[in-house]
């Protein structure tokens, strides 16, 4: 049985992409470094997190970009041999504008080192890259208009002014005409434009709506990949738009043919969670089993309201939810991101027995972030941490976060306080935006010396903090409020985009760079042993 999300609290964005028998799904991870996760399956059932392509400077430095900015709906193909990736660096969100730079990257393996990127245009986001019978390659990606209402070929939206097309080759890079194919349905807000071919005709899927609740897969065909194109008989493929399902926010994602000759198509989608409703686990990613009637895609189970469980063929089950103990040193384990740079150094460090934080710019710092962490993956969890740190002033801490972006954030962090000494202190800033201000959520803590346990725990909209003192979990500070840690909190789900992690923490505002040792993380889902 495939359950839905096969990628829990993964974001989305899917684009998946078949080779042989082996199935990749690769998703955004925006401001989070390396950027993109691709994850491998055989069954479409059970995925295992395989490669991070972007993980260099000249692939990708996020450096000053915004919350909800960076990596943008990548697009993973295969062709002529080799695995091509594209993917937007979004660098301004906000506004009227958007600063929207289009790379693509290949390798022959998926965990190899991918090329430096051929840089492709800037016209607009979500492009994607269609590999035609001829050995031909054509580029599409929306266009976004910053002239305001009355401007755009949709009414609906006047920003999301089409899907432009254009031949591309690794040599001439973009060349030929280029048009713009499709303006979209009366849905509007038309965006990740994706190409493929059966049957004669020319097959366009994008997403509309926008990613919050009335997001849509739509589809259109022609038989010219010029157009024009005609829409789907109902529009769109898939929408949980009015209906009561537990899987919501549907859209954005890829068709694909399997090896055993069944359908299916991805899509981003949301668990919302009452009271709300609040995604605590983000936009995350499901999929579908489709079938074809009369040259049309459609839902085989019927209507356009996506399953939580949808029958395998393959007869794989989904393996359970799992506690995942990691005991720092070496390596950091794959699950673990950090926030923008590729110098990975001046963040951290990865000793033979602890995970070294750098303690460098605020919580919430658009350029170095010291906050290595890793996804919520359940609505549902507790997360444990050991730290060691000598703080000497109020301007350092270092301790265990549920962070969003630099409005959405909670942290228990050990401090120095004045007439106190070393502290436990509570920092919040639920959801302020545009402000960013924090809030003292708790009277500071006295610490003896030596290691620090701490632990969180996450039940739907309560959040908890505990630390352990004389072999005790006392909690620490009031219950707050998780449902800001989610897309809807704060700014609203049309401009989060990121989701929700949890994990280590360390500042020093002082700019001497002090150091926290930190030697363990647990995760464990609610029910997991």
């Amino acid at each position: 049985m495939i359950r839905n999300p096969i990628l829990p609290g993964f974001n989305p964005d899917p684009s998946i992409c078949r080779v042989g028998e082996d199935y990749y799904i690769g998703v955004s991870t925006f401001e989070w470094y390396p950027g993109v996760q691709i994850h491998h399956s055989r069954d479409l059932v059970n995925w295992r997190l395989v490669a991070r392509p972007l993980n260099r400077a000249a692939l990708l430095d996020m450096r000053g970009n915004p919350d909800s900015g960076g990596i943008w709906a990548p697009c993973l193909s295969h062709a002529d041999g080799r695995f091509w990736l594209v993917y937007t660096d979004v660098k301004r969100l906000d506004g009227s504008y958007k600063d929207a730079f289009n790379y693509i990257t290949t390798c022959e393996t998926i965990d190899g080192d991918w090329t430096d990127p051929w840089f492709v245009n800037a016209s607009g986001f979500d492009p994607s890259l269609f590999h035609d019978a001829d050995g031909s390659k054509w580029f599409v990606n929306m266009r976004w208009n910053h002239r305001g209402q009355g401007t755009g070929c949709n009414p609906a939206h006047d920003a999301f002014d089409g899907i432009l097309l254009q031949q591309w080759s690794p040599e001439r890079g973009l060349f030929g005409p280029v048009r713009n194919i499709y303006a979209g349905t009366p849905r509007g807000l038309t965006e990740a434009p994706h190409l493929f071919k059966r049957n004669g005709y020319y097959y366009l899927t994008t997403a509309e709506g926008g990613t919050g609740y009335n997001h849509a897969v739509t589809m259109a065909r022609s038989r010219d990949i010029w157009g024009p194109y005609e829409d789907h008989p109902n529009r769109h493929v898939i929408c949980a738009d009015g209906s009561d399902s537990p899987i919501q926010r549907t859209g954005h994602g890829q068709y694909v043919e399997t090896h055993w000759g069944r359908h299916y198509h991805t899509f981003l989608m949301g668990r919302p969670q009452q009271p709300g409703p609040f995604c605590a686990t983000g936009r995350e990613t499901g999929i579908e089993e489709v079938e074809w009637r009369d040259d049309w895609l459609y839902l085989k189970a019927g209507g356009m309201v996506a399953r939580a469980e949808v029958p395998s063929p393959t007869g794989a089950s989904a393996a359970p939810r799992a506690a995942v103990r990691r005991k720092l040193g070496g390596p950091l384990p794959m699950e673990f991101q950090w926030l923008r740079i590729p110098q990975k150094e001046r963040l951290f460090r990865e000793d033979a027995d602890a995970l070294t934080l750098i303690g460098r710019e605020s919580i919430g710092s658009w350029n170095e972030q010291s906050l290595v962490a890793r996804r919520q993956e359940d609505p549902g969890y507790a997360a444990e941490t050991e730290v060691d740190f000598a703080p000497e002033t109020y301007q350092e801490g270092a301790g265990l976060a549920t962070y969003y972006n630099r409005h959405k954030y909670h942290a228990a962090v050990v401090s120095h306080e004045p007439g106190i000494g070393r502290a436990l202190v509570l920092l919040s800033c639920p959801g302020d935006w545009p402000g960013g201000n924090v809030v003292m959520a708790a009277e500071p803590m006295p610490l003896p010396e030596g290691p620090v346990r701490l632990k969180v725990e996450v039940d739907l909209a309560a959040q908890q903090f505990f630390v352990l003192l004389d072999g005790d979990w006392r909690p620490f500070g009031p219950v707050l409020d998780a449902s800001v840690i989610s897309d809807e909190g704060g700014q609203g789900e049309h401009a989060s985009f990121t989701g929700a992690f949890v994990g280590m923490v360390a500042f020093d505002m002082t700019g001497h760079g002090r150091e926290a040792r930190f030697t363990r993380f647990d995760y464990v889902p609610a029910g997991a042993a």
